[in-house]
C-alpha cells in the first residue's frame, strides 16, 4: 500500500490564495466620455496599463511606474509624438538627483527608453519600452511608464497620435 507523504496531503487540502485584487480592471467610460482614437489608462498603484483601440479591443500590460509619488504625474494627457528609435538624455531634475548620469544615450541596448517611446503632452513624460526587464512591475522610473519591449511595440503599432491617456 502506498501512502502519500504529509506535505503532499497538506498541499492538496490547503486552499490556494490568489492575489487577483491587484488587477482590478478599469472601464474606459469611468475616465473618458468617448473612446475616440483609443484610450490608455496607466494604473500606477497596480502597475499595469490598459489599452483600448478605437474599435474597443482591450489589452493589459504589466508596467514599471515612478519611484515616488513626487515623481508621479497623474491626470489626462495624450500621445503627441511616436519615436521608433528613441534616444535619451536625463532631465534637469534627474541630473540634480544623480550627477553621475550620462549626458546622452543614443538608440540601442543601453538606452533606458528601450526600442519605442510615445511622448505625452507633459514635457519629459513617456510611455516607453525598457531594456532592463527587472524594472517591470516595480517602482523604478523617474516619471515615465515602462513596458517590456515586445509590449511597447504592440502598443506603439496600435496607437495613433492623439490617443487619450490617463495616469491614475
Amino acid at each position: 500500500m502506498l501512502v502519500a507523504p504529509p506535505t503532499i496531503i497538506t498541499a492538496q487540502t490547503t486552499p490556494v490564495r490568489r492575489n487577483t485584487s491587484s488587477f482590478r480592471l478599469h472601464e474606459w467610460r469611468e475616465h473618458f466620455d468617448r473612446l475616440g482614437q483609443g484610450v490608455i489608462i496607466s494604473d500606477t498603484r497596480r502597475r499595469f496599463v490598459q489599452h483600448w483601440t478605437a474599435d474597443g479591443e482591450m489589452r493589459i500590460y504589466p508596467s514599471s511606474v515612478p519611484l515616488t509619488d513626487e515623481l508621479t504625474r497623474r491626470g489626462y494627457t495624450e500621445i503627441v509624438y511616436k519615436d521608433e528609435a528613441p534616444d535619451w538624455a536625463p532631465t534637469p531634475s534627474m541630473l540634480e538627483r544623480d550627477p553621475s548620469l550620462p549626458e546622452y544615450v543614443g538608440p540601442g541596448p543601453e538606452n533606458p527608453l528601450g526600442i519605442r517611446a510615445m511622448h505625452l503632452t507633459w514635457q519629459y513624460y513617456r510611455i516607453h519600452g525598457t531594456n532592463d526587464t527587472r524594472k517591470i512591475g516595480r517602482r523604478s522610473s523617474n516619471g515615465c511608464i515602462g513596458l517590456y519591449n515586445e509590449h511597447i511595440v504592440e502598443v506603439f503599432d496600435r496607437t495613433p497620435l492623439g490617443t487619450q491617456v490617463k495616469l491614475i
